[in-house]
């Protein structure tokens, strides 16, 4: 897992909701959030970028920090017959 910044907007329920966050100095907006859980690493949460793309964030409550713990698969390059 990789450390992140995230800027997340809380609802009346403290129910967080990302809406962007820094990875390797670029910006990620996030326009959409999937299914979230918990087990001993943290709040994971999936999040759908303006790029159609998903990612897997995680905040330890313990260290108080987000990290990024899947990023999208590169395309495969194949041969074509």
């Amino acid at each position: 897992m990789e450390p992140v910044e995230v800027t997340v907007r809380y609802d009346i329920k403290g129910k967080a909701y990302p809406e962007q966050f820094i990875w390797k100095r670029q910006t990620y907006l996030v326009t959409s959030t999937g299914r979230r859980w918990q087990d001993e690493t943290g709040w994971h949460v999936l999040v759908m970028t303006v790029e159609a793309k998903t990612y897997e964030l995680v905040f330890d409550p313990q260290a108080l920090r987000w990290y990024l713990k899947a990023k999208p698969a590169s395309p495969k390059i194949g041969l074509s017959t």
